[in-house]
């Protein structure tokens, strides 16, 4: 029986061992091992059981000496010690032999001067499936000289950890080990988990090579092959507003910039399927096919029918395909320098405005905050807006202190001159709560068009004394009334009250989370005002 090295990694009894199978084998593997069905479009479906999503508490870093002074150590990067991993690892050594085991050989980074292999294990031909499309595929002759792995995945579900013994939190266990250049995932089914921890170790290795990793999606012009980034939160619009039919599709959600230009990590994309329709994202609807992995989206157990709208396992609802299941993809998947840099945000306040141009300063101050709200209503007894506030809009996945991120970004702005705008795409003309809508998301398109090709050069930008930030006073096929976040509202006492409580929110959570950041970034964030 070939083994492809694993006893190399203690695997020495393993029933099978199977090294990147075509996703047709292992559609078909986990269907006979019970693991998921098919549903009417070919896709393959399956539920995740008690972890739904990913689980931060359960997500470590070993603490060695080599890296401990690159750590931002805290609530995000938990310590774990060297001998606890291996404790853990060989237990799921141990707990593999014996087993089916599925090797995929692979690349995050389509840029071939930074490309890492990364070697994946699973005890589940599902998430081998999953891993196959989320990834860069070698090609043959690619496998074929592939050697050695610079870093290793052990990925099994069905190992539970002790936390008494293990000192883990859960059953579940998310470690990244990176001086040994192995991660373990035990405990937990769901899929995201293997992606984002490359994402985590690319993050880290990046910086190491002049590279700057972003939690962003990227498009490019196929005429000029000029490309834009967009950075946002969950439900700010960054999926929609960068699957642009016009521009060609880098990649959904994982970047790096080097000094030649912007590359893709991953192979793939991992879309929500929470209330998809094919009329609001048609690239996703349609990509949901034989190849795809589709996970805790209720299903019609007779017609095999999706329904996107149950969200009775969880809201979290996800299906991974490989990006050349999108139409107007990018392959391989990487451009040029950055003209435009993007930072969406959904304001629930209603108070900042839909566009505004960021200085370097105040790039890197938003780059670090990465703020959006939350609705009223989500939780029992919030009756107003909530901030959210992740660092450099992808806090769960950042090792480092975000002052070595941020500055690598102001560096990249010095050097290329690349333009920042923020993007509002929440509510205009009053809160959420007191029921004004969002803004129009043509008239958003339509600020973005111009932010891109390069309209706003040419017009007239105001100063907004709270956000500290240049708005303009006009926009190609937007009425200009629709440009004045204050204007919008009908109450301008009102609207002072929000502004100036947004802003002391902003440096509220600055100084909290970023005491040491340099004073001219500090300064170039908002600040609260005395009524007008």
């Amino acid at each position: 029986m070939e083994t492809f090295g694993i006893e190399n990694l203690g695997i020495t009894a393993p029933k099978a061992v199977y090294r990147n199978l075509t996703p047709a084998q292992l559609t078909e593997a986990a269907i006979c091992r019970g693991e998921g069905k098919l549903s009417n479009t070919g896709a393959l479906v399956v539920t995740t059981g008690k972890y739904t999503g990913r689980s931060p508490k359960d997500k470590f870093i070993v603490d060695t000496q080599g890296i401990h002074n690159d750590i931002a150590w805290g609530k995000v990067n938990r310590p774990m010690s060297r001998e606890s991993f291996n404790s853990i690892k060989s237990k799921m050594i141990e707990y593999l032999n014996g087993k089916e085991i599925f090797i995929f050989d692979g690349f995050a980074g389509a840029d071939k001067a930074y490309t890492q292999k990364f070697r994946v294990i699973n005890e589940l031909a599902s998430q081998n499936l999953f891993i196959h499309q989320l990834l860069i595929r070698p090609t043959a002759e690619e496998l074929r000289s592939y050697g050695e792995a610079d870093y290793t995945i052990i990925c099994a579900p069905g190992f539970k950890c002790n936390p008494e013994v293990d000192g883990t939190n859960s059953e579940a266990c998310i470690a990244i080990d990176y001086e040994a250049k192995t991660i373990i995932i035990a405990g937990s089914q769901y899929s995201g988990e293997i992606k984002k921890s490359v994402f985590a170790t690319m993050n880290y290795v990046m910086t190491k090579k002049n590279v700057l990793p972003m939690h962003c999606s990227a498009n490019m012009d196929p005429e000029t092959n000029e490309t834009a980034v967009f950075f946002g939160l969950s439900g700010t619009g960054k999926t929609t507003l960068s699957a642009d039919p016009s521009r060609k599709l880098i990649g959904d959600d994982e970047h790096g910039w080097s000094p030649d230009g912007i590359f893709n990590f991953e192979g793939g994309c991992y879309a929500k399927c929470i209330h998809l329709t094919e009329e609001n994202e048609p690239d996703i609807y349609n990509a949901i096919k034989f190849g795809s992995l589709v996970e805790n989206v209720v299903m019609d157990e007779n017609t095999r029918e999706f329904d996107f709208e149950d969200g009775s396992l969880t809201e979290n609802t996800r299906v991974g395909y490989p990006i050349d299941y999108i139409n107007n993809a990018q392959i391989p998947s990487k451009g040029g320098i950055p003209k435009v840099v993007v930072f969406l945000t959904a304001d629930a306040f209603g108070v900042l405005p839909p566009i505004s141009r960021l200085d370097k300063n105040a790039a890197m101050y938003h780059f670090v905050t990465g703020f959006t709200s939350k609705l009223a209503g989500t939780e029992r007894g919030v009756t107003e807006p909530q901030p959210t506030f992740s660092t450099l809009f992808g806090e769960p996945f950042m090792p480092m202190d975000a002052s070595v991120y941020a500055k690598m970004l102001g560096d990249k702005l010095d050097q290329y001159g690349t333009k920042v705008y923020l993007v509002n795409t929440g509510w205009a003309g009053g809160s959420a709560s007191s029921g004004a809508k969002r803004m129009k998301l043509a008239y958003t398109r339509a600020m973005v068009t111009a932010a891109l090709n390069g309209s706003f050069d040419t017009i007239e930008f105001k100063h907004h004394d709270v956000f500290n930030v240049d708005y303009p006073t006009s926009c190609p096929n937007v009425p200009d009334e629709m440009l004045d976040a204050r204007g919008m509202w009908a109450d301008k006492n009102a609207y002072d009250e929000q502004a100036n409580k947004l802003a002391q929110m902003f440096a509220d959570n600055f100084s909290e989370k970023y005491p040491n950041m340099p004073t001219e970034i500090v300064n170039a964030g908002p600040r609260a005002l005395s009524s007008k």
